[in-house]
């Protein structure tokens, strides 16, 4: 009997695939069914496991002939090699709506060829992150396989990894072991199945647990030692690191176990390895007019070569209270004194409210020249980056070891990283006592440039934190005083 095109049978069609990441059998079954006419609202696509079709449409095995024959005159599927590409990655992901996103697209592209070169198209823009996803996955079990040697029962080596992927890759990506590691023999177990490598057949296994896979081997202990010794604290980011190697696959890693030392520490290395560069290279000062005059004829970095004045403290030279900011700001820079502008004002306003003498303290910055870009004919500040404000923090030790203050007030994140040597949240440390290394206090509170840049309810809340700052940095010294 001649098959009669969809339009006059109006049934659905589930077509069941082999296994969740056959692409090919995928392929073949699409291109029938677009030259049978069958729009995607009329096919489910049932993979290994699902429960059936949720439509109760005809179930199509893999080897069923009742799927409509094309017919003779069918024209060719139109798919070009952009979607081949994506689709083949695709097809790799999780989604269980895949291959019907798959075939909605390849349906498409028959009435609209170029198709895959609109970007804002919701299937395309899709289609395109489930290969982004599929892509990250893939480089994340290249990076992130640890083999473990074992036995085999012939006393053999054998080398056996776990790995937990996110989507269909295994099979995909076991040719990318077996040439890096041809001469090997090796296994590797994941929860969506194994594959084995004997150094001449690929073999696939059952799925495999965590359990079933080796916890160790001695080589580990050399790895971690070679790991610590290269980990370089001055290039370390968080963030970054983080987003490459991610903490779920930490569990499978030697060396994962070393990381959060290690961070603890890159903070307090680095501002070692800063502060040994800079005291090698300069004997600390012994007097007032030694630090002036160095501090004067220093050029460091870029601020300090923009054609603007070096702005040193001022105050008590044994002030119980050290009082730090960020750097000179624009009229700070003309007068040559700090904390004249603005922000000094709104400083010198709170400092009078909490009962601080200004006038018995010694105020200064973490960095001494002011930072700027022009906006036509006014100087705008800029916040100086971390490594400016590490590469002047030498010279606020040698500040601080000539005042000798009791209690630091560090105003803002800039200042607080002057001090400590690592990057601050000013919220998180705010309103309580730092020790520092040479017995003195560190108090952090927002800068009062903040409180300018802030209006109405916004500015008010603001201003009472840093009051009540003031406040409980008073309360101290009269304690120390005490």
């Amino acid at each position: 009997m001649k098959t009669m095109p969809y339009a006059a049978i109006g049934a659905h069609y589930a077509v069941h695939l082999p296994a969740p990441d056959d692409f090919a059998f995928w392929r073949e079954r699409a291109r029938a069914l677009i030259q049978c006419d069958i729009p995607p609202d009329r096919v489910s696509w049932v993979e290994p496991g699902m429960t059936g079709d949720l439509f109760g449409g005809e179930a199509l095995m893999p080897t069923d002939r009742r799927l409509p024959a094309p017919p003779s005159d069918a024209p060719p599927v139109r798919a070009n090699r952009r979607f081949l590409g994506v689709a083949a990655k695709a097809a790799l992901h999780s989604d269980p709506t895949r291959f019907a996103l798959l075939y909605r697209v390849l349906w498409r592209l028959q009435r609209k060829p170029r198709l895959m070169e609109d970007r804002a198209d919701p299937d395309v823009r899709r289609l395109e992150e489930l290969d982004k996803s599929v892509r990250r996955d893939a480089h994340k079990m290249h990076a992130f396989v640890r083999f473990r040697e074992v036995a085999d029962e012939d006393g053999a080596p054998h080398f056996v990894a776990w790995f937990e992927p996110d989507h269909h890759i295994v099979r995909a990506e076991a040719a990318f072991f077996m040439r890096r590691f041809a001469n090997m023999r090796w296994s590797i177990l994941t929860p969506r199945g194994s594959v084995h490598w004997d150094g001449e057949t690929m073999r696939e296994g059952p799925p495999a647990r965590r359990e079933d896979a080796p916890g160790g081997d001695p080589v580990e202990d050399l790895w971690r030692s070679y790991y610590a010794s290269i980990f370089n604290p001055a290039r370390l980011k968080v963030s970054a690191m983080l987003s490459e190697m991610p903490k779920k696959y930490w569990k499978n890693l030697p060396e994962a176990e070393l990381i959060p030392a290690l961070i603890a520490g890159a903070q307090a290395r680095e501002a070692a390895m800063v502060a040994a560069g800079e005291r090698a290279e300069r004997a600390a000062p012994a007097t007032w007019d030694d630090l002036t005059a160095q501090l004067a004829a220093c050029r460091d970095c870029p601020i300090a070569n923009c054609g603007t004045h070096m702005v040193m403290g001022e105050g008590p030279r044994q002030a119980p209270l050290m009082i730090v900011g960020e750097q000179p700001g624009d009229m700070e820079d003309r007068a040559g004194r700090v904390f004249v502008g603005p922000a000094g004002q709104v400083l010198d306003e709170h400092l009078a409210r909490a009962g601080i003498d200004r006038q018995a303290a010694y105020l200064t910055n973490a960095v001494k020249h002011f930072k700027f870009i022009w906006r036509g004919k006014h100087r705008l500040h800029q916040t100086p980056t971390a490594k400016e404000v590490d590469t002047c923090r030498w010279w606020l030790e040698a500040e601080r070891a000539l005042v000798r203050p009791r209690l630091v007030l560090a105003l803002g994140a800039s200042a607080a990283r002057s001090l400590l040597g690592r990057t601050v949240s000013v919220n998180r440390e705010r309103g309580r006592a730092i020790p520092l290394d040479d017995g003195a206090e560190l108090w952090i509170t927002a800068h009062p440039s903040y409180l300018l840049r802030l209006e109405g309810a916004a500015r008010a809340e603001q201003a009472a934190r840093f009051a009540a700052d003031l406040a409980l940095v008073h309360e101290r010294l009269s304690a120390l005083a005490g």
